[in-house]
C-alpha cells in the first residue's frame, strides 16, 4: 500500500510523455499538410480545394483537416478517459451518457447540420461550423 504514490507518479510521468509525443505527432502532421497545400500564388497561401496527393481519392486540405480533427478528438478523449475516469450522467435525453457518448452524439448531429446546411444554403459553410460548435457546447452541457 505504501508504494501506491510511486506507481501513481510513474503513471503520471508516462502519461505526460505519451501526451506530449502524441501532440508532437499531430503538430508535425498538421505542419506537413499545410506545407503540401501551399500554392505559392499571391492570391492565397493555402489551397483548400486543390488536390494534396493526386491519388485515387480527392484528398484536399479540407478533407484532410476533417479527418485529422476526428483523429485528434478521439485521441484527446482517450487520454481524458485514461487520466480522468468518467462516470455516466443522466441528461435531458433521460439516458446515461459518458464523454465518448456525447462526442458521438455531437459528431452525428454535426454531420446532419452540415448536410442540411449544404442542401438549404449551399454556401457559407463556416457559418454551419459555428452552428455545430454551439450544438457541441449544448450537447456536452445538457446531454
Amino acid at each position: 500500500m505504501s508504494d501506491q504514490p510511486e506507481r501513481s507518479e510513474a503513471f503520471h510521468r508516462r502519461f505526460r510523455t505519451a501526451a506530449i509525443a502524441t501532440l508532437g505527432v499531430y503538430v508535425a502532421v498538421a505542419f506537413i499538410l499545410l506545407i503540401i497545400s501551399a500554392t505559392g500564388s499571391n492570391d492565397a497561401l493555402i489551397s483548400w480545394t486543390g488536390s494534396l496527393f493526386g491519388g485515387w481519392m480527392a484528398w484536399t486540405l479540407a478533407t484532410a483537416a476533417f479527418f485529422f480533427t476526428i483523429a485528434a478528438l478521439l485521441t484527446v478523449f482517450t487520454f481524458l478517459a485514461i487520466r480522468y475516469p468518467e462516470t455516466p450522467r443522466r441528461g435531458v435525453l433521460g439516458i446515461e451518457t459518458t464523454r465518448g457518448d456525447r462526442l458521438f452524439i455531437t459528431l452525428l448531429g454535426s454531420a446532419f447540420i452540415n448536410l442540411a446546411w449544404i442542401a438549404i444554403v449551399g454556401t457559407m459553410q463556416p457559418v454551419a461550423v459555428l452552428i455545430c460548435l454551439l450544438y457541441a457546447a449544448a450537447v456536452f452541457r445538457f446531454v
